[in-house]
């Protein structure tokens, strides 16, 4: 194993760092990288998305989140740790089991936690969220509770969901948008905004222990002013159908194959948008990066193969 790493400053602790959606993980790594910190990059495969991660220069361990074996080898040495993990059933074992080695471990001068907006409007009896949803908000009472130096970084849906890619990948062949939303709002947070505001904290922490970042996108609208956003941007008509949520379960959703959590997660995210509980501006990745989110715009802008046939 490397363990080469600038001499005297402890290396930060990135858990997820192989990326799934929006690939944050691997987006802080490179981050920190670039600014000289050291890494050591947790991955769950030493595959090549681990040697991506090598070539950053950063450490890579190969451990299972769900193993408190595994996370103590590859907090050893560390001062600083960013806990995040894609949707999964084994989410609230893992995020549990992480938080108690950190605890055991004493060492840390932050534990960055990826949430999301959503545990902002959950309670104990509340029953609208996704099991993905209680868990996240389950960790952060455990988290509340640890004494651990916590920072709290709650996104909204991200723009690379599925929830989304779905809806957007319509676009190329059909020339419209197909969400179950009605006429809600959202305002989903481009994936490489909440990595920057992740790297930044991470980079110097003080400033931001024991508080909680809410990350959005620039604004609220629905999908059809998303359209117009995306048609200016392409250069040819762009329009929005709204499903009924049930059909497009079954028709967009359910054909990716995802996995039962995942599929009951995505499928309640399309129900709560259609509720319009996702009409919310936060001011997190200003606050933090100094520099407003990016929009619906911008990330066609940076996906034209999603949205060219």
């Amino acid at each position: 194993m490397n363990r080469t790493r600038e001499v005297g400053v402890p290396p930060i602790l990135v858990t997820g760092a192989a990326g799934s959606v929006g690939a944050v993980g691997r987006s802080v790594v490179e981050g920190l990288r670039q600014r000289d910190l050291p890494v050591r990059a947790m991955v769950r495969r030493d595959d090549e998305r681990a040697q991506a991660l090598r070539a950053t220069g950063a450490e890579v361990v190969v451990g299972d989140l769900t193993r408190a074996g595994d996370i103590a080898d590859a907090l050893a040495g560390c001062a600083r740790m960013y806990f995040g993990m894609g949707v999964s059933a084994q989410y609230l074992q893992a995020a549990v089991t992480a938080a108690a080695v950190a605890r055991a471990y004493g060492g840390l001068e932050a534990f960055v936690n990826m949430s999301q907006l959503t545990v902002a409007e959950i309670g104990l009896t509340s029953t609208f969220e996704s099991v993905q949803q209680r868990q996240q908000w389950l960790v952060e009472q455990v988290l509340d509770w640890s004494a651990l130096p916590v920072v709290q970084v709650r996104p909204t849906v991200f723009m690379e969901n599925p929830l989304f890619r779905v809806g957007f990948s319509s676009v190329a062949k059909y020339g419209t948008i197909r969400l179950p939303f009605g006429r809600a709002k959202t305002s989903p947070v481009a994936a490489g905004d909440v990595a920057a505001v992740v790297e930044e904290i991470l980079a110097d922490p003080v400033p931001h222990i024991g508080r909680t970042y809410e990350l959005t996108g620039p604004r609220s609208e629905d999908v059809a002013a998303m359209a117009a956003e995306a048609s200016t941007v392409l250069g040819r008509p762009v329009t929005y159908t709204d499903v009924p949520l049930r059909e497009w379960v079954d028709h967009d959703l359910r054909p990716l194959g995802l996995p039962d959590h995942v599929f009951q997660h995505i499928t309640t995210m399309g129900r709560l948008h259609a509720e319009n509980r996702y009409d919310r501006k936060a001011e997190g990745v200003e606050q933090v990066t100094g520099r407003p989110p990016s929009g619906v715009a911008e990330f066609v802008r940076k996906n034209p193969s999603l949205f060219s046939p």
